[in-house]
């Protein structure tokens, strides 16, 4: 991987010795007296990439690490500045954030939400980190979420999908700008059923962990709606690497679809598992037999290869959108990369720059400056359409695609093809939508 000219302090360790105790800090910077976690002095303010470079995510980690690089180097004026053309927000000057050269430290989340804190914890007391992003578990998620609202420090959440993490463990200083489980089914349900009738019987597998549980009431609600009736849900262990022994009591539930509530490397696995069994070739109550993957990605997609072909899913945003925010994007981290972004990297990406916006906009690093100046931000030209950063729980709201494998891809890049842009106002739910219920956003903490 390609290194930008910023200084690099070095990945984070995650051992015993890291992780030893989850107290609040008790390293601030020297400016403590400033009020507030890690306020900047110097000519420089230090960012925490926190993503999983091990484990069944590692992909999805390397890849938002290549677009938190990039954000980095457009902030500080280098490159072509990428998506700051197109921001709707021009507070940004590519001069850094409030004059000061951005720096960026990292540590490995391993999808484990333990390594995930110890190594957020390490960055915020021993680096000064004065923001985490990334990650891509919602398990990872909630806890770091939560480790920033104690901390001091604003928490932009890289892939996390869960309702959880806008909904019952939502923290006044974490901000999602991923799409969440509820949409995914709102925009799902119509196309499923426009696609494959509303007489259907589903069998979930899902993975076992907060993401995997809402995802599937997700998509069971949304699809008992239109009246599809759910056999059974089978919970998979996300360490899970052969799904067999799960994929074989589908061909006797009576089911005729087979939802898949796996992401990664697991989703990989259990559609390849599926195919091998002969799932999609099979005839049952009289109809063809199909398979949903209710959250995709282009690197899982490229990962199943053939096996995705025809397959039905949601993704946050993709590469091959033509706004001029996603053009410029896809330009500079090619031109960086050699490839295409993930929707993983997109929004990372995103959430770095709409950060340091914040603090522009707010003139401040401030976390509870930062929060004033997201809550209720309405923005456009990151793609996905006109966006809102809802102040009630710190959802982003815009446009979610379906997509589905394509059938003659032309490259590893382009195994997805988008179905249906769903607009905005599709997806979107009250406050107190009971799927995303208890839990209170509370108040900003600015630490020191």
């Amino acid at each position: 991987m390609s290194r930008l000219n910023v200084t690099r302090r070095g990945v984070i360790k995650t051992g015993a010795a890291a992780g030893a105790g989850l107290a609040l800090p008790t390293y601030l910077s020297a400016a403590s007296h400033s009020g507030f976690t890690n306020a900047p002095t110097g000519d420089t303010v230090t960012l925490g990439f926190n993503v999983p470079q091990t484990g069944p995510y590692a992909d999805e980690g390397l890849d938002e690490l290549r677009a938190q690089e990039l954000a980095v180097q457009h902030l500080n004026g280098e490159g072509d500045g990428g998506m700051l053309n197109t921001f709707s927000s021009k507070a940004l000057q590519g001069n850094g954030i409030l004059g000061k050269k951005v720096q960026f430290v990292t540590g490995d989340t391993q999808t484990k939400s333990d390594a995930a804190r110890a190594s957020a914890k390490s960055m915020i007391e021993k680096d000064g980190a004065i923001m985490i992003n990334g990650g891509s578990s919602s398990g990872v998620a909630v806890a770091v979420q939560g480790l920033c609202q104690e901390a001091g420090v604003i928490f932009m959440a890289g892939l996390t999908h869960a309702n959880d993490t806008t909904g019952k463990d939502k923290k006044a200083n974490g901000f999602r700008h991923f799409f969440n489980a509820y949409m995914s089914g709102a925009a799902l349900a119509p196309v499923l059923a426009n696609a494959y009738g509303k007489d259907r019987r589903a069998y979930h597998l899902t993975a076992d962990y907060n993401w995997g549980w809402t995802q599937q009431e997700s998509i069971q609600a949304s699809t008992e709606a239109m009246g599809w009736e759910t056999v059974n849900n089978v919970l998979t262990p996300l360490a899970a690497t052969d799904f067999s022994s799960y994929i074989a009591p589908v061909l006797n539930s009576g089911a005729d679809v087979l939802v898949l509530n796996h992401y990664g490397g697991n989703m990989v696995n259990s559609l390849t598992n599926a195919v091998q069994f002969g799932l999609r070739d099979k005839m049952v109550n009289g109809k063809q037999f199909e398979i949903v993957v209710p959250l995709y990605s282009e690197l899982m997609a490229a990962g199943a290869g053939a096996n995705i072909k025809g397959v039905l899913g949601s993704m946050n945003w993709n590469w091959q959108l033509q706004d001029e925010g996603t053009k410029a994007f896809v330009k500079s981290f090619g031109e960086k990369y050699g490839r295409p972004p993930s929707n993983s990297a997109h929004t990372c990406y995103a959430q770095v720059l709409l950060y340091a916006d914040a603090v522009a906009r707010a003139g401040s690093f401030n976390p509870c400056a930062v929060v004033e100046a997201l809550e209720g931000f309405e923005f456009d030209g990151l793609g996905n359409g006109p966006t809102l950063y809802r102040a009630d729980d710190h959802q982003c709201f815009k446009d979610v695609l379906v997509v589905r494998g394509a059938e003659n891809p032309t490259t590893e890049f382009d195994t997805l093809e988008i179905v249906e842009i769903t607009p905005r106002a599709q997806v979107e739910y009250a406050p107190d939508h009971p799927m995303f219920a208890g839990g209170a956003l509370g108040s900003c903490n600015p630490g020191a």
